[in-house]
């Protein structure tokens, strides 16, 4: 009885893991529309094409959000623990490194500007090394 329980805890995790992979995915889509669209496939001079484009990744990252809750939800405690260090790190050094940064740049201590793509791919680094940390310390 126990390990149909275990099966359907595993199913229900591989379902939401699922979603989340597809609405990152669409979200991701949703942003290169927003991004590159306006110049690519509409006039850039066409604001109502852009704010509609930005509004439909809005939407879909709210679904993202909320793809991500339900995730978060179906893993066991100790996955949400090792989860939760994680963000708990990625918000530290976006937080902190990003005030910095900012901070830095209105002194004119920073030669030159970083990307603005920096910044999240930084977090989602931070973010996956925690991760394998974490797993790594709690086996």
């Amino acid at each position: 009885m126990q390990a149909r329980d275990e099966t359907g805890a595993y199913r229900v995790s591989i379902k939401t893991a699922v979603r989340l992979v597809l609405w990152t995915f669409a979200w991701a889509a949703t942003l290169a529309l927003a991004k590159f669209g306006p110049g690519l496939l509409w006039d850039s001079r066409q604001p109502v094409a852009s704010w509609v484009a930005v509004a439909v990744n809005l939407a879909v990252g709210i679904g993202w959000i909320v793809a991500f809750a339900r995730f978060l939800r179906a893993q066991d405690e100790f996955q949400r623990k090792i989860i939760q260090d994680a963000l708990t790190v990625a918000l530290g050094v976006g937080w902190v490194g990003g005030f910095a940064y900012v901070v830095a740049d209105a002194a004119d201590l920073v030669a030159y500007d970083v990307d603005v793509a920096v910044f999240p791919a930084l977090l989602g680094v931070v973010y996956m090394i925690t991760i394998l940390v974490g797993r790594l310390r709690y086996r």
